[in-house]
């Protein structure tokens, strides 16, 4: 009876949800989203981004420990100029083989499952590093805490698009971005603490808290309303959507938009359906964002940042410099948030990467013409070994690489850092959702770790300089990228973002 008076309602949203804009369905999504009652979809969404937290303070777990390592006493954990660019990038290597195993993991298990599942390999390897006797243990540590940030980085932005709607999509969609940077926040204030009372294997076990309260929290939310309707779950589907939004809300038109867009899909990909523009339109897009995220050096330099700033002997000491620049990351990121479902996506991943091209050819061109008396850069000294030499900075000329840096990373976070992630949930169709989320973070972190695995040798060959000036040739190259090929989706829904891929009308986007 419910489901015959709601019928005339249902096919008059379908309809005006097909040839949108219509003011008459304009109005009734506002009228829904002023209704809606957020607290829960906050719980949610905070429980999976613990994962993100996790994975951020694990990625910069080298920065602080490659010092302390180098000076080892120990022969069997003691890190040389050949082992520790290996401890730095093979945690990107767990994190593509992560992405990878996503690609199954996220339709067989759900987004939310997937996201639980991290927590055994994150946990293991915290454990290996915090025990480690030798350096296959330090070296599986980071695999294992590298492939749960893999299939974390895949799963969370899904699962936060999945369950938001557009009125706080965009600021729930850096979220991931903001835990992971205050998790490599906490990171660098520990290192700075625990090295001066405790040892170093403290931080690995520092890193076991927000692993087991994510899987304490996720028990108690609920699975992605459109993942269940894809399983044919719709009782569970419904369900989930009510928790999500509230009871007294117009939850059930949600519910049919929702419905209706996946009764237009089959249940899988095939072959011949990767040829239609529907399908490799968004997962070329969302491919190539990650690829350039990635080129653009913002893994390198977050892994080695305080033998950079040790090598660049900025003003500061090279642990406060990193937790600086942890600190405008986090701001950057914030203001990102805040301002994505307002300014959109596009203008922001401009002014990101126009910041990003600015400084790094900044960094580029201050370590090839300044004198190595004024910017502190040490004859025949590796960038590792560098780490353990005093900064002796002898000009205030040095804070140039310290604001450098700063900015880059505030370029990074205010765009192409967490629009990226939210892009890829937002613009993959759903029948492709969880495989294509995967594919993209294998591009991703197999970029990254050739990266970060050729940074150091290159620095030793060819001077600090190059690298940077190779990220700032990226970095236009995003600016161009941006222009041509990312479509704006600031207000819209899932469902709408669909039909503009499908059908090639930007009216959907409008």
């Amino acid at each position: 009876m419910e489901h015959r008076d709601r019928e005339p309602l249902v096919r008059k949203t379908s309809s005006s949800y097909r040839t949108f804009p219509e003011s008459t369905a304009r109005r009734l999504d506002k009228e829904y989203l002023r209704s809606l009652h957020n607290k829960r979809l906050y719980l949610a969404v905070f429980a999976a981004v613990l994962g993100n937290f996790s994975f951020g303070f694990a990625l910069v777990y080298p920065s602080p420990v490659i010092p302390a390592l180098e000076a080892h006493p120990s022969p069997a954990l003691r890190l040389d100029q050949h082992t520790a660019p290996w401890f730095g990038s093979v945690f990107t290597l767990g994190a593509a083989a992560g992405g990878l195993s996503t690609m199954l993991l996220n339709d067989c298990l759900g987004r939310k499952l997937s996201i639980m599942f991290s927590a055994l390999p994150s946990a293991l390897g915290y454990a290996l590093l915090a025990g480690a006797q030798g350096l296959w243990m330090l070296l599986l540590g980071r695999v294992l805490t590298g492939y749960a940030g893999g299939v974390t980085s895949a799963s969370i932005p899904v699962y936060i698009s999945e369950i938001s709607h557009p009125g706080v999509r965009g600021m729930l969609g850096a979220c991931p971005q903001i835990m992971a940077v205050l998790g490599s926040l906490v990171l660098y204030a520990l290192g700075k603490y625990l090295r001066l009372v405790l040892d170093w294997r403290w931080l690995a076990v520092a890193g076991e808290v927000p692993v087991l309260a994510m899987v304490l929290l996720l028990c108690f939310m609920p699975n992605s309303p459109r993942f269940l309707l894809s399983q044919g779950k719709e009782e569970e589907a419904l369900g989930s959507l009510c928790w999500l939004r509230g009871e007294d809300t117009d939850y059930g038109r949600e519910y049919e938009q929702i419905k209706d867009s996946l009764r237009k899909q089959s249940r899988r990909v095939s072959c011949a359906e990767l040829k239609d523009p529907f399908l490799y339109k968004p997962i070329l897009i969302a491919g190539g964002m990650r690829f350039l995220q990635q080129l653009s050096g913002v893994t390198c330099i977050l892994v080695y940042l305080q033998p950079i700033f040790k090598r660049t002997s900025v003003i500061l000491k090279a642990e406060y410099d990193a937790a600086l620049v942890g600190l405008v990351r986090l701001s950057a990121v914030a203001i990102a948030a805040v301002s994505m479902d307002k300014a959109g996506r596009k203008i922001l991943l401009f002014v990101s990467a126009g910041v990003m091209l600015v400084s790094n050819l900044t960094m580029g061109l201050y370590i090839h013409f300044v004198p190595a008396s004024h910017n502190g850069t040490v004859a025949n000294t590796t960038l590792v070994s560098s780490a353990n030499l005093p900064a002796e900075p002898t000009n205030y000329i040095t804070l140039i690489p310290l604001l450098g840096t700063m900015f880059f990373i505030m370029g990074y976070a205010m765009g192409w850092g967490p629009i990226t992630w939210l892009l890829m949930s937002e613009i993959l169709p759903l029948k492709a959702r969880g495989v294509a989320s995967g594919l993209c973070v294998v591009v991703s972190w197999l970029t990254a770790f050739t990266l970060t695995q050729f940074f150091l040798p290159v620095v030793n060959a060819f001077g600090l300089e190059v690298p940077f000036l190779f990220f700032a040739v990226i970095s236009a190259g995003n600016i161009l990228f941006t222009g041509c090929c990312v479509p704006e989706t600031k207000g819209r829904s899932l469902e709408q973002i669909e039909a503009f891929f499908r059908t090639g009308r930007r009216s959907f986007l409008r």
